[in-house]
């Protein structure tokens, strides 16, 4: 199975120009997202835990860019992102897949699964 993480992005326009002095201007954007994608996962185990687990990686905030997860789904494998799939019928192959996580790789920093 996949488990399939999807992000927001946003864009502080207002630090483009910002000389570092009193506070950041705010002027943020939504610029897309990204998908990455849980390769592997066993059936029937903590879903949200292993996103909760993978969030500080994911995750991002400072005074110009923000990436958070939006969401997340578990999939049959062979899944195709939107993204993939328009890459695939435009150019005939996937030049930027989504992201991919070894589930078996999550436990290597744990010490076991």
């Amino acid at each position: 199975m996949i488990l399939l993480i999807n992000t927001q992005v946003h864009e502080n326009y207002g630090a483009h120009d910002w000389d570092g002095e009193g506070e950041c201007p705010q002027h943020w954007k939504m610029k897309g997202g990204n998908d990455y994608k849980i390769v592997d996962v066993r059936l029937n185990i903590d879903y949200q835990g292993i996103v909760d687990m993978l969030r500080p990686g994911l995750e991002s905030d400072s005074v110009g860019y923000r990436e958070h997860i939006v969401g997340w789904v578990l999939l049959e494998d062979g899944y195709l992102t939107s993204f993939e799939k328009s890459q695939l019928e435009r150019d005939g192959k996937i030049v930027y897949p989504a992201e991919i996580i070894k589930y078996s790789d999550l436990w290597l920093n744990v010490g076991a699964e």
